[in-house]
């Protein structure tokens, strides 16, 4: 049976995830608050619209950020992160005067020598990794078959994913590039596969590098490559446990 397993936001960009139950999606953005939100580093050049994730604070650098879980109130535009070792902190990402407050809960969790965090932005779209705005799309079969070939449990927050899908078989969605995915009421065009980076090899329970997944990808199938980055082409409603198809 073909189904939605999982939907995950995160609201702002590497720094904590928040797992749906459901979520209205519109034709050509992100999910709702996905990326809504980045924490560019003191070297970062920005340009007032999407730029490379090299310009931000990310688990590829600080892999401490890959423990933080994430709850957003949408209404208030009002985020509680959560962190094993930092704690929790409630805050604005759109008030400046929160900006410091969250800098020095933060601060501590990106290694000395690096580029530093040093404020709060938004762009008006979904700060992905890819230059369009896109919905991740991932299939839990395709984990659990690298999770056998790795001897390890690999955790679906390791990569950061939105959409998680159950039913297909192990790697099928490699052959789904062009092509249209229908979840829900909603429409997908899928475009590409998914780079994968080092923020993968951190436990998302502890922030520790505890997996080898670029070598385990590299090994098992000549490529880093992990899920796939789509568009929505029809808006509507999704919701866990929505059956899916291919077309």
């Amino acid at each position: 049976m073909t189904r939605l397993a999982h939907i995950v936001r995160h609201p702002i960009k590497s720094h904590g995830r928040e797992d749906l139950s459901a979520v209205m999606l519109t034709t050509g953005e992100c999910l709702p608050f996905d990326r809504h939100w980045a924490v560019p580093h003191d070297a970062a050049k920005l340009t007032g619209g999407w730029v490379p994730c090299v310009n931000f604070a990310r688990g590829a650098k600080a892999q401490s950020l890959m423990a933080i879980t994430a709850q957003l109130d949408e209404a208030l535009r009002q985020i509680t992160l959560s962190h094993p070792d930092a704690g929790t902190i409630t805050f604005q990402p759109d008030n400046a005067a929160d900006h410091a407050r969250f800098l020095a809960w933060v601060g501590p969790l990106n290694p000395p020598g690096r580029a530093q965090p040093a404020g709060i932005t938004a762009v008006g779209r979904g700060m992905t990794d890819s230059d369009f705005p896109s919905v991740s799309i991932l299939s839990l079969a395709s984990l659990r078959d690298l999770s056998a070939r790795m001897q390890q449990d690999l955790s679906i927050h390791r990569w950061r994913g939105n959409l998680w899908l159950e039913g297909a078989e192990a790697w099928a969605e490699e052959a789904w590039i062009g092509r249209h995915l229908r979840i829900g009421k909603a429409v997908f065009q899928v475009k590409e596969r998914i780079t994968r980076c080092k923020a993968t090899t951190a436990d998302p329970d502890t922030g520790k590098v505890t997996a080898d997944t670029l070598g385990g990808l590299q090994s098992n199938f000549g490529h880093t490559d992990f899920g796939l980055y789509a568009v929505v082409v029809e808006g509507g409603p999704i919701a866990v446990g929505d059956s899916w198809a291919v077309a």
